[in-house]
């Protein structure tokens, strides 16, 4: 961080005010659009599959081919936008998303609908590092904060509307209408592009990208998520998936090599060294684990064990959902009243290990009432800090840095999703494997070699179609069986959601301890 300089709003390289809210909207617009694809995408896979008659596996890959580029792409767009300009970056990945999109509403078949969706997930990655680096360059103080929380908001809006959107243009238009909204969204950002350069004071233009060094990074974070996506499919043990995490781990050790060597790496190592960044940084790891995992399978856990239907269980689901859409909000108020915003990301952590805990109080009987109180509590202690944290971190980097730092956060918050989910649905499935395996045995269950199939499809919340699988002669019986197995799991692995978020909370305070706030820092080193 450079020296504190205090420059007036007047100098030449100040950002226009009346060219904020023109750039604030066109941002926020762009990153909406992208959270709804990644929630939404999977409404439209049963009409995708019956159109293109494409198998399982490209199928899964229409989403998990967009995920993947997220995640490799999202710290390399960060470097790129560092050396090229943050506008620069930002229109081109608007421009590969519209381009995406469209390639992905007129694909004839599965395979090139997956390749249109690594493009789109290029672009999105894109969008989330350079917006947020944009923010953090146009914004100060408490308009910083304020502009962050909208961008918190907006991400948790895009990801609670994209199925419910999806679903009607897919049962009105038509799924390929799913991703030509997309397009058409992102089509509206791009002719705003030019206020939006003349908003952002200029950063970028100096060094070169680091070509090797970006080229190892995409490698290591293709072999990973490839190893994590297939882990379900494979079995973790298999000798592919233990492949690619080797490969994964090999491609990172050179990479890590290779960036301490470089005159103009990618990610520059010293940033990790600065504490209260990478604490930060691992805030939304915890939020991962206590609030993203719950979100994908809890819906499972109101259809198969408390017996309420889909549509009882989504509108229960808005209980977690909904603090997301106004915590972020009510931070930036409290922080502009005088809170310190580490002490609101703090609350976030407890909020999400107690929420965590307290579902353990779930079970088959539980009532509206039982429910509400901790996922209320759960979703708060991610609302809280979303958006926030992302002020609070890129504050502490090199201005002209923002978005190589913007890309690391976002790459650990990507990352750190989609290994919480196959993480937690891996562990779902073997706890209920073993509770299904010790429970069988006479009693007309006779399925002792097929229980890891019954527990596989059971642990996706198809508790019926894992008894007809069974071969059980009692159905009934052994559905009831299969519902307190799963309900046993399903606790079991939440108490292991809260060992996980006590000690990400442990770690994160400890290197958060002694610091500071840093949106004067910031303010005053422009």
């Amino acid at each position: 961080m450079s020296p504190a300089t205090t420059i007036p709003s007047t100098a030449p390289d100040a950002p226009p005010r009346s060219r904020r809210p023109l750039t604030l909207v066109a941002v926020l617009l762009a990153v909406f659009v992208v959270p709804m694809s990644i929630s939404g995408t999977a409404v439209a896979l049963p009409d995708i599959g019956a159109d293109t008659h494409a198998g399982l596996a490209p199928l899964q890959w229409v989403v998990n081919a967009f995920n993947v580029a997220f995640a490799c792409f999202t710290l390399v767009w960060g470097s790129v936008a560092d050396v090229v300009g943050r506008v620069k970056a930002f229109a081109a990945g608007v421009t590969l998303y519209a381009a995406g999109s469209l390639a992905s509403a007129v694909a004839g078949d599965a395979l090139l609908l997956d390749a249109a969706r690594a493009l789109t997930g290029i672009g999105g990655a894109a969008i989330f590092s350079c917006g947020a680096a944009i923010l953090s360059t146009v914004f100060e103080g408490p308009a910083r904060a304020r502009a962050f929380a909208l961008f918190g908001t907006v991400a948790g809006v895009g990801v609670a509307v994209g199925p419910s959107l999806a679903g009607a243009l897919v049962q009105g238009l038509g799924w390929r209408w799913v991703f030509a909204a997309h397009a058409v969204a992102l089509l509206l950002v791009l002719p705003v592009v030019p206020a939006i350069a003349r908003a952002v004071p200029v950063h970028g233009g100096g060094g070169r990208i680091d070509v090797p060094g970006s080229a190892l990074f995409v490698v290591a974070m293709v072999l990973l998520t490839t190893a994590i996506v297939q882990g379900s499919q494979w079995g973790w043990g298999s000798p592919g998936v233990l492949g690619l995490l080797a490969g994964a781990l090999a491609a990172l050790a050179v990479f890590v090599a290779v960036e301490r060597r470089s005159a103009h790496p990618m990610l520059d190592l010293g940033v990790l060294r600065e504490r209260r960044f990478l604490g930060l940084c691992l805030v939304p790891v915890a939020a991962s684990f206590g609030f993203v995992t719950l979100l994908t399978y809890l819906p499972s856990y109101l259809t198969a064990v408390t017996g309420r239907d889909a549509g009882t269980a989504g509108l229960l689901m808005l209980l977690l959902t909904a603090p997301v859409l106004v915590c972020p909000m009510v931070a930036a108020r409290l922080v502009g009243r005088g809170v310190r915003p580490l002490t609101l990301i703090g609350l976030s952590l407890v909020c999400l290990v107690l929420g965590d805990l307290a579902l353990t109080l779930l079970s088959p009987s539980a009532g509206v009432l039982v429910l509400a109180a901790p996922m209320l509590v759960t979703g708060a202690g991610m609302g809280l800090s979303a958006g926030l944290v992302d002020g609070q971190a890129l504050a502490l980097v090199d201005p002209a840095k923002a978005g190589m730092a913007a890309g690391f956060l976002n790459t650990l918050r990507l990352g750190s999703e989609a290994v919480a989910v196959a993480v937690y649905g891996s562990a779902l499935a073997t706890v209920l494997g073993r509770r299904v395996s010790d429970g069988i045995g006479g009693g007309g269950y006779p399925v002792a070699g097929n229980a890891a199939r019954v527990a596989e499809q059971a642990a996706g919340g198809d508790l019926a179609g894992a008894a007809a699988l069974s071969g059980a002669t009692d159905r009934t019986g052994f559905a009831g069986f299969l519902t307190r197995a799963y309900d046993s799991a399903f606790h079991s692995v939440l108490w292991g959601l809260v060992a996980v978020g006590l000690v990400l909370a442990v770690v994160i305070a400890a290197l958060l301890r002694g610091g500071r706030d840093t949106e004067g820092v910031v303010g005053a080193s422009r």
